[in-house]
């Protein structure tokens, strides 16, 4: 199926286009459904490994004297005590303390950092607090980024370079920025949004079919496959993962979408700081994993009712492989829902009900022991 008119063709695409029956919009990009069965895609990345586009992201590129200081007016946690190699993950919140982003950020030298990110608003609150000198340019045209993913990701990104990937040398939420991977200059991080091992390969677009052809070449023998958002999204849900415009939106706080562990209050000044110390202790809001007793397609934004009040709704649902097929969902609740073992009913669409039952997020691995493997 043609790319949709009006979507981005992403690097890689030449590649799968052929095989995609239906696409997305992610930030503009024409992002597969699937590329072959979901069902064999998903079980790739969680027994041998999967290789993914992920070059939709947002890459703004902070670059200046200030460019340190310029973050960390605006990202939730320290980037002046970010270490060497080190990748942070964090928020963009508001001056009121309402969500903009969730975002990565890497210090590349002292004066340049990139912000990743997926809400253009984080663009604009970088460039409201850069000063003469410093910039702020959005780079993601420029690059072609390659996620691995799965327990054999690092075999395969081992055989395509002479660094050390091992687990000692290259940790969990840390880059390299002048690796060669096939013979092509790279930045690989150790991250990703399945809860297994994985990695992103970030390379010049011109070299993108090149480092994808290395790729599953040297993965051939160990099951790499191509995988598209719904093996995605079923990894993230699994693993309680949020995203924009689903567990979150401007309406609510960090504290209202697991993502109140990444407010660092010590750090200094930042952006909604003020706000968010007068907020942290009244929101209401959680985002729960629940399981319902319906398809997920009526799941899949039901109305979560408790004792007959309405206390929320699904934001995404969908079979879940770890639960043996059994509907899962993420929801956004009030707090009075987040015990686990609550039941709830959830209320689709069309009225009909169905039980649901607050499990604990996330799912899958809830140690978070595999992606730090």
């Amino acid at each position: 199926m043609a790319v949709p008119e009006g979507l981005s063709t992403t690097p890689f695409a030449p590649r799968y286009a052929d095989r995609v029956e239906e696409w997305i919009d992610i930030y503009g990009n024409a992002v597969p459904l699937a590329i072959s069965d979901p069902a064999e895609e998903y079980l790739a990345i969680r027994t041998s490994v999967g290789a993914s586009e992920y070059s939709m992201l947002h890459k703004w590129h902070v670059e200046g004297e200030a460019a340190v200081a310029v973050v960390d007016a605006v990202f939730s946690r320290s980037v002046k005590g970010l270490g060497a190699g080190r990748i942070a993950y964090g928020v963009v919140v508001d001056a009121d303390g309402m969500m903009l982003d969730d975002v990565t950020v890497a210090v590349l030298a002292p004066d340049h950092v990139v912000v990743t990110g997926g809400n253009p608003a984080t663009r604009d609150s970088l460039a409201a607090h850069t000063p003469a000198g410093t910039t702020v340019t959005e780079r993601r045209e420029e690059s072609a980024v390659l996620t691995l993913q799965g327990p054999r990701s690092r075999d395969v990104l081992q055989r395509l370079t002479h660094v050390d990937v091992s687990n000692a040398a290259f940790p969990y939420y840390t880059f390299l920025d002048d690796a060669l991977v096939a013979g092509i200059p790279a930045q690989v991080s150790r991250l990703g949004f399945t809860a297994e091992l994985g990695y992103e390969i970030q390379v010049p677009r011109q070299r993108a079919l090149e480092l994808w052809d290395a790729v599953f070449e040297a993965g051939a023998d160990l099951g790499i496959r191509a995988f598209g958002a719904i093996a995605l999204l079923t990894c993230r849900t699994e693993a309680g993962m949020i995203m924009g415009e689903l567990e979150y939106d401007h309406t609510v706080t960090p504290f209202e979408c697991r993502m109140g562990w990444a407010i660092d209050f010590d750090k200094g000044p930042f952006q909604g700081r003020d706000a968010l110390l007068a907020k942290k202790d009244s929101a209401t809001g959680r985002v729960v994993s629940v399981v319902v007793d319906a398809a997920p397609e009526a799941a899949e934004g039901a109305r979560l009712e408790l004792d007959g009040r309405d206390i929320g709704y699904v934001t995404t649902a969908l079979p879940s492989p770890a639960l043996d097929g059994a509907t899962l969902g993420l929801a956004r609740v009030h707090r009075d829902a987040v015990k686990s073992g609550t039941a709830l009913t959830a209320v689709a669409s069309d009225g009909s009900k169905a039980d649901a039952t607050v499990r604990p997020t996330p799912v899958y691995d809830p140690e978070r022991a595999r992606v730090r493997a």
